[in-house]
């Protein structure tokens, strides 16, 4: 039996049950009774919230899109069939404990129980889908982390771009204004798919968890919960390898012998306009390395991705969250289930950490660059098969500088003085630069030496420009020695600028598209140097080029937009479903913090497509205080008041509360959800 009461509680409400109380911004606040029944009612969540998003990602992960809704879902098939997710979710099944897969059962059950008691909120297209199964929910997590953020048919073919990046902060007591360790997490995603971040609470009397996953997921990825918190960043790991093979007889070269491929005969099935479906072949054939991706003459390129025999990441993450202090948070990090991302942590106690996570292969010899290229695939020299250990693993706690910083920058730039020597490492840990965005992110931290929360939340929100700062007064100083008259008037906006991306900044625009007219890292008169990281590259070095590409710019915009000093917000918009902004913010490359991705339209504007996605700054004072943003709100579903009702507080640039008491909740309580002591259903 379930009963659902809107406001209020009543007769049938047993002191036992399992809740689910609905905020005022479409944020579940899961109150269970157990975990399994924690797992049930986050199931059930998810599918009020996105549904008809979480199943076709689901019908995606199956390698069976093609077949529920047509030939635009082929490529997506042939990928997650050749790298073998659906029989490996299976597998990865059986290897969970008996305790995590019950509750996989039960977040399935949450799923197909919502579906089955309300059919008509959901689209009659992605239906096919149900039921969901536990292995759906694991093929999907090998889809999204091993399969899109490891690696990617785009990356492979090196044209992904703006997919992933982040930003996250862990500051120490010493260096807060207020005496407590406080964190931020700020993931920068695409605003659609399987990118998009839900925000939950889930308590149980073995958890209390604060945060935001990805829709699909049964586990909160970024949390905190009474006594710490973690957030993380895309790192520069390199978890994927593409090896070239040396085709014989049938078979591929490998140690001077011809090894025969695996082959498996499969068959997908492509749904017709008409409704029938036609099938269609698919050999997949595996090296030793690992599946083949493409063949040209009497080479083929095989693909070798870290951690497909490691299926404890949720397991892990849930033991993550049911952590009180840096030991056992760092027992539930060592088993590195998890295939990437820098881990960034503070807690209660004051300590602060910065952790180059990853299931990073142990190499024979070669730098990062050489393992970012083709490997030669005909010896076992080439061929990795252990990891890393969690002490291998570049790692600070508790700096002497009192804060931590990544913007998808290499761990050696986590903080200054710094803590961590390269040579320290091998090689091909991860390479040596610092973009403009993560040198914005240091500069902020590094100039303040007391930061208070309002100021975290405040810096967070910075559209200034680090590129801007570094070249503009070379480029203005340049234009008036060498340009014409439309160079010297535009030499005159970007005096004027304000060196930020704010809707109403004037000259952004212009320095924008004039950074489009140049060749970077060419541009640089001074290449980014190791010993100078936080003020190199800089310097034009050639002043006549910057000028002409000065008044190539400039021409532009004023034939697009009528002006040279147009504003930011009239150029660069932001959108989500029906709702049109003055935009703010800018692209990672621009050396901009508050990230925004944007995407050029016919009429010459842009409109955001990604970027800031999830926000949250917490101060782990007591009790704690914490403010969050959804940029485009916690629901994707066609009818839900909260599809992008975040967004204008975004364009504001403002946080909301996060309520984590009854108290508060109740005091801000849109809809409650009531399961009674029956609700369980077995799969």
């Amino acid at each position: 039996m379930i009963v659902l009461l809107v406001g209020g509680y009543g007769k049938a409400l047993l002191p036992t049950a399992t809740e689910i109380l609905w905020d005022t911004y479409g944020v579940p606040h899961v109150f269970a009774r157990d975990a399994r029944d924690a797992f049930q009612a986050f199931g059930w969540a998810q599918m009020q919230s996105h549904g008809d998003l979480l199943l076709r990602l689901y019908g995606q992960a199956r390698g069976r899109a093609a077949e529920y809704w047509g030939e635009d879902y082929l490529d997506s098939d042939r990928w997650v069939l050749t790298m073998g997710v659906p029989d490996r979710a299976r597998r990865w099944y059986q290897l969970q404990s008996p305790a995590f897969q019950s509750y996989l059962e039960a977040f399935a059950a949450g799923i197909n129980a919502y579906a089955q008691e309300h059919p008509d909120l959901i689209d009659d297209d992605v239906e096919v889908v149900l039921p969901v199964k536990p292995e759906d929910v694991l093929a999907h997590l090998q889809r999204v982390l091993y399969f899109t953020f490891v690696v990617n048919p785009a990356r492979v073919r090196g044209v992904e771009k703006h997919a992933s990046g982040s930003n996250a902060w862990a500051i120490a007591p010493s260096r807060s204004a207020n005496g407590h360790a406080m964190l931020l997490a700020n993931p920068h995603l695409l605003w659609s798919e399987q990118f998009l971040w839900y925000e939950a609470q889930i308590q149980a009397p073995e958890v209390d968890i604060y945060g935001a996953t990805l829709v699909g997921f049964p586990g909160l990825a970024i949390a905190f919960n009474n006594h710490l918190g973690w957030t993380y960043t895309v790192n520069t790991h390199d978890g994927w390898d593409a090896y070239e093979l040396q085709l014989q007889d049938g078979g591929y070269l490998f140690d001077g012998k011809v090894q025969a491929f695996e082959t498996e005969n499969l068959t997908l099935r492509v749904k017709q306009p008409d409704g029938s479906a036609r099938s269609q072949p698919l050999v997949v054939r595996r090296s030793i390395h690992g599946p083949v991706i493409s063949q040209q003459d009497n080479k083929a390129l095989a693909l070798r991705v870290v951690g497909l025999d490691q299926p404890g990441v949720l397991e892990q993450w849930w033991d993550m969250a049911r952590a009180k202090n840096l030991a056992q948070f760092e027992t539930a990090l060592q088993r590195l289930q998890l295939p990437m991302f820098t881990v960034m942590y503070a807690d209660r106690a004051g300590h602060i950490m910065h952790l180059f996570n990853g299931q990073v292969p142990i190499r024979r010899a070669g730098d990062y660059k050489y393992w970012s290229g083709v490997i030669p695939g005909d010896t076992s020299k080439t061929l990795w098969t252990k990891y890393h250990p969690y002490h291998d693993l570049p790692r600070v706690i508790d700096p002497a500088s009192g804060w931590l910083q990544n913007a998808n920058d290499p761990p050696w730039t986590t903080t200054f003085p710094q803590a961590l020597d390269p040579a320290n490492f091998p090689a091909y840990m991860a390479p040596q630069f610092m973009h403009f965005r993560a040198q914005r992110s240091a500069r902020m931290l590094e100039e303040d030496p007391q930061i208070s929360f309002e100021e975290m939340v405040q810096y967070k929100h910075s559209t200034r420009m680090e590129l801007g700062d570094r070249l503009v007064a070379d480029v203005i100083a340049a234009a008036r020695q060498y340009g014409n008259e439309l160079a010297r008037q535009a030499a005159d906006v970007l005096e004027a600028w304000d060196r930020q991306t704010e809707a109403d900044s004037r000259g952004a625009v212009l320095f924008a598209a004039w950074t489009q007219e140049v060749k970077f890292p060419e541009v640089f008169a001074t290449p980014w140097q190791a010993d100078s990281p936080l003020t190199t590259p800089h310097g034009l070095v050639n002043p006549q080029s910057a000028v002409k590409a000065l008044e190539t710019a400039a021409g532009k915009v004023r034939q697009a937009y009528g002006a040279l000093n147009v504003r930011w917000g009239d150029v660069f918009r932001l959108e989500y479903g029906k709702q049109k902004l003055p935009g703010n913010g800018g692209f990672d490359d621009l050396g901009v913090f508050r990230t925004v991705w944007f995407a050029p339209q016919k009429d010459g504007t842009f409109t955001s497509i990604g970027g800031d996605s999830y926000v949250a700054a917490i101060e782990f004072s007591n009790p704690i205080r914490a403010m969050t943003l959804n940029s485009y709100g916690n629901s994707t579903q066609p009818n839900s008041r909260h599809n992008g009702d975040q967004l204008s507080l975004f364009a504001q640039k403002q946080l909301r509360p996060v309520w984590r008491s009854r108290q508060e909740i109740q005091a801000h309580l849109e809809e409650r959800k009531v399961f009674t002591a029956g609700v369980r259903t077995q799969r």
